[in-house]
């Protein structure tokens, strides 16, 4: 697999700050919840969280932002620094900074302050622009997108443009490939009335689609995909839409979310990707960003010693390792599922749907071809393991693949070290050799129902004994009629 694309991100910049502590009592002078012990992190915000992200995914990313002379400017530099190029442009007044005060993990209060904006174009900027294979604009409506509005409507008719608006900025230039507003923000810029949540139907689904194949015509867009939080996305080119939905229902901080979203459809465009590809990614990758914690699992306020290498078909454990660990630093519940899965069929699926929705990801521990060929026979497997680690990977339910060479999968889980080891119902009858290994550090084994009668055996012997063509059918009928 080839090393991901670089990605051009321009927009605007801000710098969040996040108080979160506990609750436990009102104020005496006013009824107020008390934050106790308070803890504060800083990190980047706006298109600086949505370049980090796309660098997260081990891709080049360069940021063009306005930064100023204040305080806030230079802490954004530091937490930007090895992370992403920074290309300037001049603000006016201080860099936006938005405050949130968290009790138990949700929101009790946000305050924002600073209203700086972007000043002026810079000949390096516009340079970055034209230069650039593929573009992320994350407007926030504070005059970055509009100062370079020129540079990327020429950049929209040459190379792949995602646009990420903002209520407070101007429409999307004509020609981009692909606008992500959400729900509210396609109600707005579509011009709807203040009952806009509801359509004659009384469907938030029917009302995002008319609202995305009216923003299509009206902003001359390839494609737009309205986000629906929790539910998906819904992807118009201006005719039946598509809709994405979440692959679980993941509970948590969903703040930036929607700069994930972005993110890593912006990032799969750029690898040359459909767009039906990217979005169908970039849901999928949303939905594990808020299962992982949010913002809390991006460490953006101490930037990391080395870059986050991208997971490729030669090393599926090292990103199953990654995945992993950010879930359990997160507070998050680590599902892990195994098995040769040689011909994929609906009994696999319904198995790791299952299980995935037991916890906050699913790492899948798949036996090697040395290792299948050991349990099953020299006939085995009959789909090699690059091409069985693949299909897996592209199920929604899929967070990561790890393979073992060994006849059971011990060694692996006790790296992985999951918190649920899910296994199919057939096993009822009998303890699992890896059952003590897991319970060892506290974990749980669990069997899931399985679908009777789906076996990559079963479906082996039905595929040998099918005639090809008509032809071979007369063969077969005829050579019966004669046996007889």
């Amino acid at each position: 697999m080839s090393a991901p694309a670089a990605l051009l991100v321009v927009g605007d910049a801000l710098l969040d700050h996040d108080v979160a502590g506990r609750v436990e009592r009102l104020a005496p002078d006013a009824p107020v919840p008390v934050v106790s012990g308070p803890r504060r992190t800083t990190r980047p915000g706006g298109a600086a969280l949505a370049a980090c992200l796309a660098a997260a995914d081990g891709r080049p990313v360069t940021l063009v932002t306005a930064l100023g002379d204040d305080s806030d400017s230079a802490s954004l530099r530091e937490l930007l620094a090895d992370r992403v190029h920074l290309v300037e442009l001049p603000l006016t007044g201080a860099l936006s900074s938005k405050t949130r005060v968290l009790a138990d993990g949700r929101p009790l209060l946000r305050l924002d302050d600073g209203e700086g904006r972007a000043r002026e174009a810079t000949e390096q900027a516009c340079r970055a622009i034209a230069e650039a294979h593929a573009v992320l604009v994350a407007d926030y409506g504070r005059g970055t997108a509009d100062v370079l509005r020129e540079a990327l409507a020429d950049a929209a008719a040459r190379v792949p443009v995602a646009w990420d608006p903002h209520p407070r900025g101007r429409p999307p230039v004509p020609g981009v490939r692909l606008a992500t507003p959400s729900a509210a923000e396609a109600h707005a810029f579509a011009g709807r009335g203040a009952d806009a949540g509801e359509d004659r139907h009384g469907s938030e689904l029917h009302a995002a689609a008319q609202d995305a194949a009216r923003l299509v015509r009206a902003w001359h867009a390839a494609s737009v995909a309205v986000t629906l939080g929790g539910r998906g996305a819904l992807l118009s080119h201006g005719e039946t839409p598509l809709l994405v939905p979440s692959p679980v229902t993941a509970e948590g901080d969903a703040c930036g979310a929607g700069d994930r979203f972005a993110a890593t459809a912006a990032g799969l465009l750029a690898d040359g990707e459909l767009v039906e590809t990217a979005v169908r990614g970039a849901v999928h990758a949303a939905t594990r960003y808020v299962a992982e914690g949010g913002v809390r699992s991006v460490a953006v306020d101490t930037p990391p010693t080395e870059p986050a290498a991208a997971p490729t078909d030669a090393e599926p454990t090292d990103d199953a390792l990654r995945t992993a660990a950010r879930v359990r630093a997160a507070g998050g519940t680590v599902v892990a599922a195994g098995g040769c899965f040689d011909l994929l069929h609906a009994g696999h699926v319904a198995l790791l749907q299952a299980a995935r929705r037991t916890g906050d990801c699913l790492v899948v521990c798949v036996n090697s071809d040395a290792s299948v060929r050991r349990r099953k026979g020299d006939g085995r497997p009959l789909v090699p393991e690059a091409d069985r680690i693949r299909v897996l990977r592209a199920l929604e339910c899929v967070d990561a693949v790890a393979v073992f060479d060994e006849d059971t999968p011990e060694r692996l889980l006790a790296e992985l070290r999951p918190h649920i080891w899910a296994k199919g119902g057939d096993y009822a009858l009998t303890r699992l050799p890896e059952a003590s290994l897991v319970e060892s550090w506290g974990g749980q084994v669990v069997l899931l129902p399985y679908l009777d009668g789906r076996s990559t055996t079963g479906i082996a012997e039905r595929a040998a004994l099918a005639p090809r063509t008509a032809g071979e059918a007369a063969k077969v009928a005829g050579s019966g009629r004669r046996s007889r």
